[in-house]
């Protein structure tokens, strides 16, 4: 058995703000379109300016906690932001470093890196693997390290480890920690082996070309090294600690970026999920805000550790230099310096289990030995192990006393005693249920006998009676108050000129409703298979109508597509977007292959589209 505990350091919780660190991306050389240079610099190792847009000859200055200029190295940004906060996972803590800025500011380089510059995921991975290592084996603690990558593209959740998984739920259990079922967790027992998993599940990671970065990402990825230490001795404390290090999509302008088809879709769902992490932000600051809207977004959900809650963050804002960026890279800023306010509490996830005295045991059963078989020694070890879940370590000394055994072999004997009680008075119920049984059977063999003397009987008096006349029966019924219903002979009725023309017209609506009946689909969603609307075109008609269609279908632009009948602005933009993605439709046939469209659906839109080309 278990106990949950959660124990913080040095006794007493202790509130931990969110770290922030601004790193400045290298100048391009290209130039931008103005050719102004930078917006932005450095002062100093914590602080910056950036030109203010609303007067050039000013600037806004702000303080973080570190400052990274142009010249700053990979290892420089993880040795003063990163490395301080990893031994907290080793005690039982949680820690988060997340990436943020625009798109094309340097974040997945930052997160990263290359293979003469590696990041802050695989460097920080070192790290936990030299911690682990450098500990004392005289402790008494045995380490275990397991990974987790997945990724949140167009709001669903999808595990990198296991490219064929399909979206997995996010789930929050009693202790209030966020988990996620089914996804992949590998034990791993070095970094040869992290990278030996990790580089093939970066490559299954969306990425996609836009017009500001060649290689954009798009969607978040969230790296979990999971740590969890043991106890060798009793009484076998276990401590886990996770380390999240996320990836963050950048938000994007889509005037800038050229987005169309899917890759707006992807655009669409990145910002309403950095724009749900804003509220979060805004929520966690604010002192009359009573609910924080993590539900809001799946990366909220799965941030809701890092931001206001038990983790040590970091976040490393990416900004870029040029004036093109300007306004991305202010409000970049904004959200650094408000995010730098948010206060977690930490604190230590223990799991102790409660310690068992295996040696004890054979010096009771020798005492309570002398008297019972070995049926009764089972019995008194099965109590006995109850016992020891149900009562804390500090009473375990008191088991060996000799008035406490003698109670428990006495509450056995009454309930071996109240057992064989019960057996007696379960026999003697049934002996008295099998009596029972026998006298309804006698009842019953009595009923059928009186019911086949009653039917001899009704047959004998039957063939007295006239037919159709009611037997006296037990309940007589009283039909006085029943209407009849009564046969009239059929009358001929003269109708006036103007009832004979209400007649006809009544006749002949009803003809003309029975004729579109004829080329309405049925209920059921099924084709009538004995006159199906296409038949009774021409095949030239209906070959000019099909092309036509498809002509619509491989060159018509989003205006044009949505004058195709059932065509709304959601179903252009998925056959613009598969279009993009799989070129011309070679047959109507294939428009099946479109998100949301149904044989049903196809068929239904087959037709409205080629009676109406007709109608024309």
């Amino acid at each position: 058995m278990a106990q949950r505990l959660n124990a913080p350091d040095g006794g007493s919780k202790k509130n931990s703000r969110v770290r922030v660190a601004v790193r400045l991306r290298p100048y391009m050389n290209r130039q931008d379109e103005k050719g102004e240079g930078p917006c932005v610099r450095g002062l100093d190792s914590q602080n910056l300016e950036i030109i203010n847009w609303r007067n050039a000859t000013e600037t806004v200055k702000y303080h973080f906690d570190v400052f990274h200029g142009e010249q700053t190295s990979q290892q420089e940004v993880f040795l003063s932001s990163v490395k301080p906060i990893l031994p907290h996972i080793l005690n039982g803590q949680n820690a988060s470093v997340f990436a943020y800025g625009p798109t094309g500011a340097g974040k997945t380089h930052t997160m990263l890196g290359t293979r003469e510059q590696p990041g802050v995921i695989p460097r920080a991975v070192r790290e936990v693997f030299n911690l682990v290592n450098a500990k004392d084996e005289d402790e008494g603690w045995d380490y275990m390290i397991g990974m987790s990558y997945l990724e949140i593209y167009n709001e669903k959740v999808l595990d990198l480890l296991s490219p064929s998984s399909q979206d997995l739920p996010i789930r929050e259990d009693k202790d209030k920690n966020i988990l996620i079922p089914g996804l992949t967790n590998t034990t791993i027992s070095s970094f040869s082996d992290f990278d030996k998993h990790f580089v093939p599940a970066t490559l299954n990671r969306t990425t996609a070309s836009t017009k500001l970065n060649q290689r954009s990402s798009r969607s978040h990825a969230i790296l979990l090294i999971k740590v969890v230490r043991t106890q060798r001795t009793i009484p076998h404390r276990q401590q886990t600690g996770k380390l999240y290090l996320v990836d963050l999509a950048g938000s994007e302008d889509n005037r800038r970026t050229g987005n169309q088809g899917i890759r707006l879709k992807e655009s669409g769902a990145i910002n309403l999920s950095l724009f749900a992490l804003s509220k979060v932000v805004d929520a966690l600051n604010s002192a009359t805000a009573g609910r924080v809207p993590y539900r809001d977004s799946k990366l909220t959900r799965l941030l809701q550790d890092s931001l206001g809650g038990s983790a040590h963050s970091v976040m490393i804002t990416n900004i870029a230099p040029e004036y093109k960026y300007y306004f991305d890279t202010f409000t970049a800023l904004n959200f650094a310096a408000k995010s730098k306010l948010v206060v977690n509490k930490p604190f230590t996830r223990e799991t102790v289990a409660v310690p068992v005295l295996p040696a004890k045991r054979p010096r009771e059963e020798h005492e309570g030995g002398g008297s019972g078989t070995a049926p009764h020694k089972k019995k008194q070890k099965d109590k006995k192990s109850e016992l020891d879940g149900s009562v804390s370590s500090a009473h375990y000394h008191s088991l060996s006393e000799q008035s406490l055994v003698e109670r428990l072999m006495a509450l056995e004997k009454m309930i071996m005693s109240c057992r064989d009680k019960d057996e007696q008075s379960v026999l003697r119920d049934v002996a008295r249920s099998r009596k029972e049984i026998q006298e309804l059977k006698e009842r019953q063999k009595e009923f059928e006998r009186t019911t086949a003397r009653l039917s001899e009987m009704a047959k004998e008096n039957s063939t007295e009676l006239p037919a159709f006349k009611n037997c006296v029966a037990p309940l007589q019924r009283n039909v006085t108050n029943k209407q009849r219903a009564v046969v009239q002979p059929l009358q001929v009725c003269h109708l006036q000129p103007a009832q004979l023309l209400a007649v006809s017209k009544q006749s002949v609506c009803v003809k003309e409703k029975k004729k579109l009946s004829d080329l309405v689909e049925p209920p059921d969603g099924k084709e009538n298979m004995e006159n199906p609307w296409g038949s009774q075109l021409e095949e030239a008609v209906l070959d000019q109508s099909k092309q036509k269609i498809l002509h619509i279908l491989n060159t018509g632009s989003f205006k044009e597509l949505k004058g195709l009948q059932q065509i709304g602005d959601k179903k252009a933009k998925l056959i613009l977007g598969w279009r993009e993605i799989h070129g011309h439709f070679t047959k109507l046939e294939e428009l099946i292959k479109v998100e949301g469209m149904t044989q049903k659906r196809f068929s239904s839109f087959m037709k409205a589209n080629i009676l109406s080309a007709v109608g024309k």
